[in-house]
């Protein structure tokens, strides 16, 4: 493999089994799908592999020549999850398969329960790359540092400056309720994409294009984010959907420190306690992504790779393991304490419209031979 060709980055993840409640993601777990992994690098079905976690949620991230959506490296993911599986059920992990929603896999692992991000890209001369692991929030978590990436030029400085980024860039949008997308163009319809995905639990950013000109090609994104919507597949809640993302950087691209920048804002986002409460977004290392205080704060882990020339996974560098996000931090804590002094209450308990699969429609039920006409 050489400058020029492609390569195909899948980051898939899935909660198999909390440890203990959902905080974390036992050794075992990783361990087991290290080695189911390593099997299929022997094999030549992959090029490269990492495994990690993000809270409860264990994360595959390999290199490939399948392209997306791959039958073999899906089900290659499959496999992982319920090897991993079966070790959590020995362990009495929590949760222990909850997100393999379906019995069987069956030719693609999207709308099965775990949560996709893939690109498939020409290799550049040096090709860095941020995958992005949240853990309890929603894939419209994205929806803020993603635009300020590629479209916000108080964020990217790059939108001013660098002549191969001044003509903007391209987002598909998903109605993630409706099934449909659009894609719309920056910065000449910037105030149609705010309109959508400001609404964040309905409109998510899915990738994001380079336009004509550009010289990335124009229909081989430079970011992807996850959109599963778990309560969408299962039918009732079963937990957040902890998103995942893949942001390419530099030539042409926003620069490492602008893919960075937009998580120093911790913003609040949906999901938390019971997948029905907002909070702070913390961005943390990879050894603080274990949430704990009411399941949270939800939190952000950025890993960095260098892809090589064949296709291997250089890295990864933790990079908000960095003091210059502590505030960002402290931050994040100072909002907790604030919208946990709530408690039950709107704006820390989601609105009634995205309770729906809780508990709450139970309560309405159970009253509803109570209400009586107001005079």
């Amino acid at each position: 493999m050489t400058v020029g060709e492609k390569i195909t980055l899948s980051v898939i993840k899935a909660d198999i089994g909390g440890w203990p409640g959902h905080s974390s993601v036992h050794p075992a777990l990783i361990e087991k799908a290290r080695e189911v992994l390593a099997r299929a690098k022997e094999e030549g079905i992959l090029v490269d592999f990492h495994v990690t976690h993000c809270g409860d949620d264990l994360q595959l991230i390999m290199t490939h020549r399948k392209g997306v959506d791959s039958s073999e490296i899906h089900g290659l993911a499959w496999k992982a999850f319920e090897e991993g599986t079966k070790v959590a059920k020995e362990l009495g992990l929590y949760g222990a398969g909850q997100d393999l929603l379906k019995d069987a896999f069956s030719g693609n692992i999207r709308g099965m329960g775990p949560g996709i991000a893939e690109m498939e890209i020409t290799l550049r001369k040096s090709e860095p790359v941020v995958t992005f692991h949240m853990d309890k929030t929603e894939p419209g978590a994205f929806n803020l540092p993603i635009f300020r990436m590629f479209a916000d030029p108080f964020n990217t400085a790059g939108l001013i400056i660098d002549p191969n980024m001044h003509m903007g860039f391209r987002f598909e949008v998903w109605d993630i309720k409706e099934h449909k997308r659009v894609i719309l163009s920056t910065p000449e319809e910037l105030y149609d994409l705010l309109a959508l995905i400001g609404a964040k639990s309905r409109y998510v950013i899915k990738r994001v294009f380079p336009k004509e000109g550009h010289r990335i090609p124009k229909d081989e994104p430079v970011a992807v984010i996850s959109t599963e919507k778990l309560y969408q597949i299962a039918g009732e809640y079963v937990g957040k959907d902890d998103p995942v993302a893949i942001v390419r950087a530099q030539s042409g691209l926003p620069a490492l420190g602008e893919v960075l920048e937009p998580f120093a804002f911790p913003e609040l986002v949906s999901g938390w306690m019971r997948g029905s409460h907002n909070g702070p977004l913390m961005p943390v290392p990879l050894r603080h992504s274990n949430p704990t205080r009411f399941d949270g704060p939800p939190r952000v882990v950025a890993l960095g790779w260098q892809i090589n020339s064949e296709g291997m996974l250089i890295g990864p560098v933790d990079l908000f393991d960095d003091p210059a996000f502590d505030w960002a931090r402290e931050k994040a804590l100072e909002i907790t304490d604030y919208m946990r002094r709530h408690g039950p209450f709107e704006p820390h308990r989601l609105p009634m419209e995205e309770m729906e699969y809780t508990t709450l429609p139970g309560v309405l039920k159970k009253l509803s031979d109570r209400f009586e006409p107001v005079e």
